[in-house]
């Protein structure tokens, strides 16, 4: 019997996610399974045997407890009294593809692989994409 060593980008599938009412952890655990290729038993951990995925409605995201006041993003311009601090809230209604972006790019690796992985995230405004042409399939979580 011999073990079958799959190439990085062979037979990639695109899903389609709507996150209208989806708890973001969870939806973003999903995701990073997805992205990295778990779900599949061509599974390598060093190697993007993941699929893409396309993530909809991103502004209608749900968070449980009191996170939209709560969980504050920082960010530092590396200049002094440059710290930043913006809460969920704030950030939802500014720019809710960073969030979830944010969310799901914490769960993939760190470094190249990563970095590789997390291209395949596209994260949309409302419900049009430019991604029809790859004919996602809709994934359940």
């Amino acid at each position: 019997m011999k073990t079958e060593f799959v190439k990085s980008q062979d037979n990639t599938k695109w899903h389609i996610v709507d996150a209208k009412g989806k708890i973001l952890g969870r939806l973003a655990s999903h995701i990073a399974t997805v992205l990295r290729g778990k779900h599949k038993p061509t599974y390598t951990p060093f190697m993007d045997t993941g699929d893409f995925v396309v993530v909809v409605n991103a502004e209608k995201i749900a968070v449980t407890g009191k996170k939209l006041t709560d969980k504050i993003y920082y960010h530092h311009s590396m200049y002094p009294n440059g710290l930043k601090a913006e809460p969920l809230g704030k950030r939802l209604t500014r720019k809710p593809e960073d969030v979830v972006t944010h969310a799901v790019w914490g769960m993939l690796p760190k470094g190249s692989l990563g970095r590789d992985m997390i291209k395949k995230l596209k994260v949309y405004v409302g419900e049009n994409h430019p991604h029809q042409a790859q004919r996602p399939e809709k994934m359940a979580i």
